[in-house]
């Protein structure tokens, strides 16, 4: 076959620049440093997430004779006391150590004065990638004067990584489905979702939901902790047994298990920002601090499951006006919103009373409660 047969052919299967992503999206998950490349510029980076003496001097061998930079979020930079509007790089030292360099991207209590300018279209996708693999949202990068040499090295467009997202929810597929019974005496049928780059995500279907009506919807972000282990620091494992029960109550409807632990951040982060809220930060400031949005989730996937399930007319089990609007926007017709409202306990009061203070969260039962509880308003980790 010819060279262009050869390139039409594997069109099929994605294009170029979208399955480098992929590739750059597993080098980083393997700590390994790839290229990245917009408006003419190519920088090596290399994830934050994993660093340590041995990985930072091999990186630096490989730079040379570059000296790398630090790129973090503009929210990372915030919490450093640099004031950002975009990603920013900061000018690392030679005395700078890989555990200073993860002071750096990490602590909560990390303070100074930076030399620092804002990072390029490269530097930024770098980052980007970086969050998109669930890692450290920072980078080490330099400049490359001669891509040539590092042939060898998975290569990223910037642009294709600002796509990436919007790929992987037109990439989804139908991967399989079963009955599952549930030891509650309900049953359901789970449908697995998955993209092309290897995420998966899964529709329980609690009776025989009428698509051609309004069906009852939860979307529900893994948690791994409240769901699997029953943690009382959040109301998420309450939340989707609430969920089980009004939906067969309501004679069937659909629960989106969504791959979006932490609101998107990953397990990893989400407890090095349970530690954060440990040591005395508020739950967005953990986020923020950490380098992250508040939430990072993204609902054009849950669109996408709903649409590919023939529902696009619901009533959303929710208490979090966020997911009315992404869903929304993302093309499916909200006809009603429908309350859980999760028990109240000791140890979930001030994490319920950060998600309605903080981020909006419609929990009337909690506010009800709050006027002989003052304690109650100090802030706690925020919902999935």
């Amino acid at each position: 076959m010819s060279v262009a047969g050869v390139a039409e052919a594997l069109d099929f299967f994605g294009t170029t620049s979208l399955i480098a992503v992929s590739r750059g999206l597993a080098e980083f998950h393997a700590r390994r440093p790839v290229l990245v490349v917009a408006n003419g510029e190519t920088l090596l980076a290399l994830p934050v997430e994993g660093l340590d003496a041995e990985r930072l001097a091999a990186f630096e061998r490989l730079c040379a004779p570059a000296n790398p930079v630090l790129v973090i979020t503009r929210q990372r930079a915030s919490a450093l006391g640099i004031g950002a509007a975009t990603p920013m790089a900061l000018r690392l030292s030679a005395r700078h150590s890989a555990e200073m360099i993860l002071a750096l991207v990490g602590d909560a209590k990390t303070v100074g004065h930076f030399d620092a300018k804002p990072a390029g279209a490269a530097a930024s996708a770098a980052v980007q990638l970086a969050k998109l693999s669930q890692g450290l949202p920072a980078v080490l990068a330099a400049k490359v004067e001669r891509a040539e040499a590092f042939a060898q090295i998975v290569s990223v467009e910037a642009d294709a990584v600002a796509r990436f997202r919007d790929e992987a929810v037109r990439s989804l597929t139908i991967a399989s489905e079963a009955s599952v019974p549930l030891n509650s005496g309900t049953r359901t049928r789970f449908v697995v979702f998955r993209d092309a780059f290897g995420a998966s995500s899964v529709a329980i279907v609690v009776g025989k939901p009428d698509v051609s009506g309004v069906v009852p919807v939860r979307l529900h972000s893994a948690c791994l902790t409240g769901d699997v282990f029953g943690s009382r620091r959040c109301d998420c494992g309450d939340q989707l047994k609430l969920a089980l029960g009004r939906l067969e109550d309501l004679g069937g409807g659909f629960i989106l298990y969504l791959a979006q632990e932490g609101r998107g951040l990953g397990l990893a982060n989400k407890m090095r920002t349970y530690q954060m809220q440990d040591g005395g930060l508020d739950t967005v400031d953990a986020n923020t601090t950490l380098g992250f949005d508040d939430d990072e989730r993204d609902y054009g996937v849950a669109a996408r499951m709903l649409q590919m399930l023939d529902c696009t007319r619901v009533a959303l089990l929710t208490n979090n006006p966020a997911k009315l609007e992404g869903l929304a926007k993302a093309g499916i017709d909200i006809v009603r919103r429908l309350p859980l409202e999760a028990p109240i306990n000791a140890d979930n009061r001030r994490y319920l009373t950060a998600k309605a203070e903080r981020a909006g969260h419609q929990l009337d039962h909690l506010m009800a409660s709050l006027a002989d509880t003052p304690d109650s308003k100090q802030d706690a980790p925020l919902a999935t």
